[in-house]
């Protein structure tokens, strides 16, 4: 029997769903089911075949259980090592040789010293930095947020030296980016399931959680929704994400990746969307089955080079 365990943390409607999903397809061989966990012995096989993780960015314990189930042959969704390692200033790098558009993006060293440091750990740092350069390149508005972060927290909109200052006063320890505001007439996040299915959904960051899904949205235009899917294929390939959401702002015409490390991104019903919901739900299902009776071995391909290759797959598009 193939096991497909999901793991996860305060959100309830989506792992439950999956489970009663996946067990609901009556797919010879394969049954789902929530992750149990006590101490966890190295190098003992976990017993899946796949697991759908949901929350180990924030609970190192089951990081660290995630990668030692990969060793054992175990499929990850997503890939437990390329996730430990990424960050979105990284994300931005790649993209734009990849050719997505992104705003003018600098990352800057931390405004105090890093725990256990001193000022001489920070002798190869320019001191003062040159601001005006650094202006001149991302210009204001811009937004001043972590390189590595989510869930908007920590994120400051600044609109002149003087702004951007006062908010870097506050950042601390946190390694901070600063991005160029993209003046966006319309805004899309878009669901991106085994780097084949996307999904194009109207938002409206600006919105309380609940009301930022536009029900039935769909792009303003056939060449807007190509592009889009284009650019979040592309990134999620060459990312190595099967799952994640990528979010563009569409200034003149033209969409700006804005935010595109997502490997647990938001799926609960009450936020995303009964249509949104169950498409989500049916794609990662029809995912982790299919990962579930593949040759693929969770522990072939975990070697840096590979996930920075990129694959070529038809996309498959859904509104």
């Amino acid at each position: 029997m193939a096991k497909i365990g999901i793991i996860y943390g305060m959100e309830n409607t989506f792992p439950s769903a999956l489970v009663d999903k996946i067990n609901g397809k009556n797919v010879a061989g394969v049954t789902a089911e929530h992750v149990r966990l006590g101490g966890i012995k190295m190098a003992e096989p976990s017993g899946y075949r796949v697991i759908v993780d949901r929350i180990s960015h924030d609970i190192e314990f089951y990081r660290a259980y995630l990668k030692n189930a990969v060793l054992g042959g175990t499929i990850v969704i997503n890939n437990p090592f390329w996730w430990s390692a990424d960050d979105k200033f990284f994300n931005y790098a790649l993209a734009s040789k990849l050719g997505v558009a992104i705003p003018p993006t600098v990352i800057l060293p931390q405004k105090s010293h890093p725990p256990g440091t001193t000022v001489q750990s920070m002798r190869n740092l320019m001191f003062p930095l040159n601001w005006d350069e650094v202006f001149d390149y991302v210009k204001f508005p811009a937004f001043l947020k972590p390189y590595n972060g989510g869930g908007w927290k920590n994120v400051f909109r600044v609109t002149s030296p003087d702004d951007f200052f006062k908010a870097y006063d506050e950042t601390g320890t946190l390694c901070m980016t600063l991005q160029a505001e993209v003046k966006f007439e319309e805004y899309y996040r878009c669901y991106v399931v085994g780097q084949e299915k996307v999904r194009v959904m109207k938002y409206d960051p600006k919105q309380p959680h609940h009301l930022r899904y536009v029900a039935d949205g769909k792009a303003s235009s056939e060449a807007l929704q190509e592009r889009m899917v284009n650019d979040a294929l592309t990134l999620c390939r060459a990312l190595g994400y099967d799952l994640n959401t990528v979010e563009f702002g569409v200034e003149n015409g033209i969409p700006f990746a804005i935010d595109f490390l997502n490997p647990a991104p938001d799926a609960d019903v009450y936020s995303v969307g009964q249509a949104n919901f169950d498409w989500v739900v049916d794609a990662v299902a029809d995912l982790a089955i299919a990962k579930a009776l593949s040759d693929q071995q969770g522990n072939e391909d975990y070697h840096w080079a590979r996930f920075l290759g990129g694959k070529t797959k038809s996309a498959t598009v859904s509104n």
